[in-house]
């Protein structure tokens, strides 16, 4: 571990390993499989690239997309070790130029797709070089239980058995339930694997959920908000990234799609736009991001809901990747669960989607709760949170508003049970709202005593009345594809006996950008915009994305500690030997010219 420090200090210009690298790091070294789950931005990737630049040979790195091999690379080469990636951008001449590269043992870090492992050409380069490691990255993607499954990743397994001598297996997620992390050691069969959940919070991003009848009208009133920072806006469908593209564009922000329906090299062109700041925004389905190492992202709005807490996390997790305070903001309306309703309609016929269904369920609670959001997500998958109130969500820094609602909660449950717990949500509401639809009258519901019992009430607010009363649990879902409500044992303390519903009501305050801080000391932002854009010029002069140079975590200590000698430059966090060599001088004359200016 000495000389783990000394390189993580050389290559990556920081003095010590943050929680769970350590660990990870000692046990790969000891020849152990492992199994690591940590949170975005918790710095998953030197777990297993310090231990490449130990070990010798050559570590492969299996990932899923695209997007994190070139950033990765980018970086690694940045730092001064030689890397390279082999996935379906390369050229049919510079795959075969890659492959006899890797031959020669001139890269120390290969990533690869999963889709290229079985090819007769890469695993006659298997055979033929020392591999003393494999790291898989994002290795909820094995587990069918997990939410962005790929069945390629079922055949690392086998690529594995093939080689000579079996290789280290290092797994990584930000997201797995105990379940998925259960799949993930069968799947992957790792032997005996050292397993280390450092947990799922991420005390910087500050999470919201907005309750909105004009999504349009409050994403454009965040933007403006958030102006000049680079930030991601997930859509559910692609038609809603090009109508949001298409909307905005008009106003003028500066704005990026992506999705499945666009060709490659549109993809490809959009998201080097993102990735260089050449945009700010990009507009995407769940397509984009999964690895994306872009640092300064520092809000994701989802305009819909997305059908589970892993992928929301997963996505809102792009957030704030170098640690400084970020936006998560969730604009939801009730169409969203219709929506996603039908997306897992759509799916594979053969397979049991009740699983997705529950997934959705506890989406749809997550966005009805009126408890702490962090406490939620973190109980899902599995902590136990020492707080109750974060002081860093919607919920807790909402003014509260408390209602009794035991007399509408009443009729509510009057009702689903005299229509015998058989009906849905929009029935149910279409009862107590009074309405005369052919299916209220051929089912003789008219006739209820609960008919028209909340007709003063919108539907919006019957059913946002209703979906509280799930995610209390007085009333439970049941069905897959169209569930119906059904009270659960403890609605009859509300109809038979003395208790009291009272609902919390936000009262939500408006979404502003964090200032950015390093500890708490509030930083120079002239000078931080300064580096900001001397960073860009380096970064389109030697071709590579500007947090590669250097993160806004980093530029941030340069802005409030003024280093502007070789000793004090060093001793910024994220400055290592290599990069000073490359750029010290040029940032140093830029805080020198700026303190002489000052002064």
């Amino acid at each position: 571990m000495e000389k783990a420090l000394l390189l993580l200090k050389k290559y990556f210009g920081y003095d010590s390993f943050r929680i769970g690298q350590t660990e990870l790091i000692e046990a790969i070294l000891q020849g152990s499989d492992c199994l690591g789950i940590m949170p975005t931005g918790s710095g998953k990737s030197i777990c297993y690239q310090i231990p490449a630049l130990i070990l010798g040979g050559t570590t492969l790195v299996i990932s899923p997309l695209i997007s994190l091999m070139k950033d990765q690379v980018d970086n690694l080469n940045e730092m001064g070790i030689p890397a390279t990636f082999i996935n379906s951008s390369l050229s049919n001449h510079d795959y075969m130029q890659t492959l006899e590269n890797a031959s020669l043992g001139m890269y120390q870090i290969i990533y690869v797709a999963p889709e290229r492992l079985n090819s007769e050409s890469f695993l006659r380069l298997l055979s033929s070089i020392e591999i003393p490691l494999i790291a898989i990255d994002e290795a909820h993607c094995v587990s069918q239980w997990g939410h962005d499954f790929r069945p390629s990743y079922v055949e690392i397994a086998s690529m594995i058995e093939k080689l000579k001598t079996r290789p280290i297996v290092a797994a990584f997620t930000a997201t797995a339930t105990k379940m998925v992390a259960t799949d993930i050691i069968s799947s992957l069969k790792l032997s005996t694997p050292f397993t280390l959940t450092t947990g799922f919070d991420r005390e910087n991003l500050s999470f919201h959920v907005v309750h909105s009848k004009n999504k349009m009208h409050d994403l454009t009133s965040y933007l403006r908000k958030f102006s000049g920072n680079s930030g991601i806006i997930y859509c559910s469908t692609r038609k809603n990234v090009d109508l949001l593209y298409q909307e905005l564009s008009k106003l003028g922000f500066s704005v990026s799609k992506y999705h499945a329906g666009m060709g490659d090299s549109y993809k490809a062109a959009s998201q080097n736009d993102f990735v260089y700041d050449r945009t700010t925004i990009m507009i995407a389905t769940n397509a984009f991001g999964m690895g994306i190492d872009k640092s300064n992202v520092r809000f994701v709005i989802h305009f819909n809901m997305p059908k589970d807490l892993e992928s929301y996390y997963q996505e809102a997790g792009r957030a704030g990747r170098d640690g400084l305070p970020s936006e998560c903001i969730l604009l939801f309306s009730r169409s969203d669960i219709v929506t996603n309703q039908f997306i897992i309609s759509q799916g594979n016929s053969e397979i049991d989607h009740s699983i997705e269904y529950k997934k959705l369920n506890d989406m749809i609670d997550y966005c009805n709760t009126d408890k702490c959001l962090r406490k939620y997500i973190l109980e899902y998958f599995g902590e136990l949170p020492t707080f109750s109130v974060c002081e860093n969500c919607s919920n807790c820094n909402s003014d509260i508003e408390v209602t009794d609602i035991t007399e509408d909660a009443q009729k509510i449950m009057s009702c689903i049970k005299r229509m015998g717990n058989r009906f849905g949500t929009n029935l149910v509401t279409d009862v107590l709202k009074g309405s005369k639809s052919s299916k209220v009258q051929s089912l003789g519901f008219y006739n209820l005593p609960t008919y028209g019992l909340l007709k003063d009430y919108s539907r919006d607010t019957i059913k946002e009345l209703i979906s509280f009363l799930v995610a209390e649990g007085y009333i439970v879902c049941i069905g897959k594809q169209y569930p119906v409500l059904v009270l659960d044992a403890r609605a009859n303390e509300v109809l038979f006996g003395n208790k009291t519903i009272t609902m919390k009501r936000k009262i939500e305050k408006e979404v502003s950008p964090k200032e950015t801080t390093l500890s708490n000391t509030p930083f120079d932002s002239s000078l931080f915009e300064n580096l900001r854009i001397l960073r860009k010029e380096l970064a389109k002069k030697n071709h590579v994305p500007p947090f590669v140079i250097f993160t806004d975590a980093t530029l941030t200590q340069m802005a409030t500690l003024y280093p502007t000698t070789e000793a004090e430059f060093l001793s910024i966090s994220g400055v290592g030997a290599v990069k000073f060599e490359r750029y010290g001088k040029e940032f140093m004359n830029c805080i020198c010219s700026y303190l002489q200016e000052k002064s």
